[in-house]
């Protein structure tokens, strides 16, 4: 009987020093169970009871965290993330807080090592939220004091918490184009991409800049070209592939989805206008090799390609104007487009010598035809934006470019009368 009572008084024994070994830790549970309650309603007077138990919860958890018996285990890694990332949340020290969350990161990584039989999940997951949250907050406060590139830092921290976050996403990828930080940016916004995100055609818009930003021409195209499976009646990725090309002289892969892009949207007159434009370039294009060209055959042949291109450049500009007849981008160009030619003959014929002078007349005669088929539409550039230096400079070239005995004098003063309007608006510079 003595010895059954002296077994039975060890047993209690090992029993408390378990409980009394494992007691700062269901203290810290409890504490931490208390502060989720009582912190999620805005009552003053339960916010005061979150803030005490998530104190009690510190002070547990970091006794267990240094108890031989509680410190390596799972549960006391996930409750130091979960317990550490709330603290750091709603720390407005910011020196304090970002030691608290590292204490919490460094936990939250030894969480998901240990606990192999997934016993803490909800634990794990709140600590991933928490601390997450503590570097959105951070986040925003760098981005609003202008720290672009640890803004970045902060957001992207928090994607690799909460990868399936599309507003943290969106918010690195904001914080990566401020920081010029392209290559990330791109990253950031093919992610959303991949995701649920309720807005790509917004992304698909972006995109493609900030491969422009980074001199990819190839990469801004492809992704709208990608863009355009998906929303091939999106006006405005179909304007901003137009502009692209034209920007980067791809004007001979652009025509055909010009013509698919006026097709679905036959009243648009800013794509009749980027037709022209194209058009126009490749006409450009063809002038300059025919001044290269070495016979005259070929000289002759490309000439002829520039003159065609030209022609389809004033086309459509002019089926712009009959959209908007206030077209003022569209009137001035066509200007351009069609006393283009003129100049061509002009300075031709003054290069031919005196005894050619039938052939000087012919062509003289000719340009003045051209120079006057341009005229309307330059004065009415001229009309529309009376301060548009390159308005005013077109219009004074057919004053100067028309040969005119009659009225040479008074091409002379209006050239001269041009010239002044556009010193006083240019400073004198053009």
């Amino acid at each position: 009987m003595k010895i059954k009572f002296l077994m039975t008084g060890l047993l209690g024994l090992v029993a408390a020093t378990a409980f009394a070994q494992k007691g700062e830790l269901n203290n810290a549970q409890s504490s931490y169970n208390d502060y989720e309650v009582s912190s999620s309603t805005t009552v003053a007077i339960m916010q005061t009871k979150a803030k005490a138990s998530l104190a009690d919860a510190k002070t547990s958890i970091d006794k267990a965290s240094v108890n031989p018996k509680t410190a390596t285990l799972p549960l006391t890694y996930a409750l130091k993330a979960a317990i550490y990332g709330s603290i750091a949340m709603s720390d407005s020290v910011a020196t304090n807080a970002a030691v608290e969350y590292n204490t919490a990161s460094d936990a939250l990584k030894q969480a998901k090592t240990a606990d192999v039989k997934n016993e803490n999940t909800k634990l794990i997951q709140d600590a991933n939220l928490r601390i997450a949250q503590y570097l959105i907050n951070k986040g925003v406060g760098e981005f609003q004091n202008k720290k672009f590139d640890d803004a970045y830092k902060s957001f992207d921290n928090a994607h690799q918490l909460l990868p399936n976050d599309t507003t943290t996403i969106l918010n690195s990828a904001i914080a990566a184009t401020n920081a010029k930080n392209y290559p990330a940016a791109i990253i950031s916004y093919k992610e959303l991409l991949k995701s649920n995100y309720t807005e790509k055609s917004k992304v698909y818009n972006d995109l493609p800049n900030l491969y422009l930003a980074i001199k990819d021409t190839t990469g801004a195209l492809n992704s709208i070209d990608s863009a355009l499976v998906k929303y091939p009646s999106n006006g405005d990725l179909r304007k901003e592939e137009i502009e692209i090309a034209l920007q980067t002289g791809k004007t001979g892969d652009i025509t055909g989805k010009l013509q698919a892009a006026i097709a679905n949207d036959p009243k648009n007159k800013v794509l009749y206008y980027y037709a022209g434009l194209a058009y126009y370039q490749i006409g450009e294009a063809a002038n300059v090799a025919s001044g290269k060209a070495k016979d005259d055959a070929t000289k002759k042949s490309t000439y002829q390609t520039a003159l065609d291109n030209y022609s389809k450049a004033a086309d459509y500009y002019k089926k712009a104007l009959e959209i908007d007849p206030g077209y003022f981008e569209a009137e001035m160009n066509l200007g351009s487009v069609l006393i283009r030619p003129a100049v061509d003959l002009f300075n031709a014929a003054r290069l031919l010598p005196a005894s050619k002078q039938k052939e000087y007349d012919a062509a003289i005669a000719k340009a003045n035809a051209q120079f006057d088929q341009a005229k309307p539409y330059l004065q009415k550039a001229v009309d529309l934006r009376p301060t548009s230096v390159d308005a005013l400079t077109n219009l004074r070239n057919y004053y100067r470019g028309k040969t005119d005995p009659a009225h040479a004098a008074e091409n002379t003063a209006k050239a001269n009368d041009l010239k002044k309007q556009i010193d006083a608006l240019s400073g004198g510079n053009k």
